[in-house]
């Protein structure tokens, strides 16, 4: 029988009182890895468990499996440690610790409806192995009311277990505005909330080790399911917001770049362009269950899907001021990522536009710096070995992520190898426009209205 319910602050405050507990991290997602090595780093013994077995192969070698150079550089600092194991066993990895940690965020079907299926079995084989007295925190986005019925009743139901009296239930955000979780993760705000009042202490505890940010308390795990969702719908209105008045932008002359580098410091928001809206959905989809229309965030995720459409006008306007058709065009995209500067593709709006533009009848190659061209062939997408055969040939570029290394982009050389006349569509907003046009491109850019003929 596990102890981990009685604990005291005494009796973690130090590393070495630590190391008599063990947590299991389910999940080696980016946040499931960093809240590992946070553990580990405070003391205590950790397994990271994920199915995905060349993650785990590269755990196991003391390796990343993200190329992004600060958070790789975190990752293996801790992972080469003694106290840090990963392994795909998650039942014998649960049967050996005190504290459960699950990372495993639901996906989404076709109809963007949420899939708790992973998350499901994933409960169902923790609860199989469950030990009496642990404590198990989720700490991944899902609708309010999804811990205390989907996954509360699986892990009981596995376990034979009741929670918040056989063993500690919690929920735990992270609210954080940085793109540089790695390194600022461990100041962000943490809200948490339990099943009872000893699950919400011990489980407040347990993190206080971790984070030198605020951890607020609320009244139930519910609520805390709630903040998350809402601080992810407050982006998307904010986005959706931005996207509109970009194309304000375009239409009345107005560069939106420069707009929006001025209010920032009102902490407007830094993102337009493509964005595809994930975590609202579960938000929406826990509304409707409730028969409640949230008609503004319905809005304001239809409104950047739709920016999709926009960066195919965009790319048809530039191409036939070059004097040619979409059909039949060969385009360069760069960027397949969800997010500038990181390797992850989930949710994906740069895979939506290269397979609009195929269906139009264009020709698409694509090209990534944070992706192998292994990586991209094995994902469908055409591509070649480096950036200049990719734009070599082609009649238009598009810039579809704003990854830092774009702004960097050798234009002249681009210019040499691509069809002439060649376009640059940019919807990352990263090419200098004066520059790109001094060089001979036709350019368009998402909000660039003083460049738009």
């Amino acid at each position: 029988m596990s102890r981990i319910m009685k604990l005291a602050s005494k009796d973690v405050e130090s590393p070495e009182k630590r190391r008599e507990y063990t947590v299991c991290i389910v999940g080696c997602g980016r946040k499931g890895l960093i809240t590992a090595c946070l553990f580990t780093e405070a003391g205590f013994n950790v397994i990271a468990v994920d199915s995905n077995r060349h993650t785990i192969h590269q755990l196991k070698r003391g390796k990343s499996p993200f190329t992004e150079s600060d958070l790789r550089k975190f990752i293996e600092k801790h992972t080469k440690n003694s106290q840090f194991r990963s392994t795909t066993n998650l039942r014998k990895a649960v049967s050996e610790s005190n504290i459960i940690i699950f990372c495993v965020t639901p996906s989404l079907e076709k109809g963007k409806k949420p899939d708790y299926s992973r998350l499901e079995k994933a409960c169902r084989d923790v609860g199989m192995s469950l030990t009496s007295g642990s404590l198990i925190v989720f700490q991944n986005t899902m609708g309010p009311g999804m811990t205390e019925s989907l996954a509360k009743e699986t892990l009981e139901n596995a376990s034979g277990l009741e929670a918040g009296t056989d063993f500690g239930l919690a929920y735990s955000s992270i609210l954080s505005a940085s793109r540089q979780l790695s390194k600022d993760v461990a100041k962000c705000t943490r809200v948490v909330g339990g099943i009872t009042k000893r699950s919400l202490k011990v489980t407040c505890l347990i993190l206080d080790t971790i984070t030198k940010g605020e951890i607020v308390r609320v009244k139930n795990i519910k609520t805390a399911e709630a903040v998350k969702l809402l601080e992810g719908a407050y982006k998307d209105v904010n986005i959706a917001f931005a996207n509109e008045f970009a194309q304000f932008c375009e239409k009345a002359g107005i560069d939106f770049v420069k707009v929006q580098n001025t209010i920032n410091p009102l902490k407007f928001s830094r993102i337009a362009g493509l964005h595809r809206s994930r975590d609202s959905y579960f938000l929406v989809d826990e509304a409707e269950a409730e028969d409640v229309r949230l008609r503004m965030l319905s809005l304001a995720t239809r409104i950047n899907d739709e920016t999709l459409d926009h960066a195919l006008r965009l790319v048809r306007d530039a191409l036939r001021s070059c004097q040619k058709g979409l059909r039949r065009a060969k385009i360069a995209v760069f960027g397949i990522s969800s997010l500038p500067n990181r390797k992850r593709v989930v949710n994906s709006a740069a895979k939506k536009l290269v397979n609009l533009l195929k269906k139009r009848g264009a020709s698409v190659k694509v090209y990534d710096p944070f992706f192998s061209l292994k990586e991209l062939l094995s994902m469908g997408y055409t591509a070649e070995s480096s950036l200049s055969k990719t734009v070599e040939g082609a009649d238009c570029l598009v810039v579809a992520v704003a990854h830092d290394r774009f702004a960097r982009l050798n234009l002249r050389r681009i210019q040499i190898l691509m069809r002439k006349p060649a376009a640059i569509v940019d919807m990352g907003q990263v090419v200098d426009p004066f520059k790109a046009e001094r060089m001979g491109f036709v350019y368009r850019g998402f909000g660039r209205g003083v460049w738009t003929r």
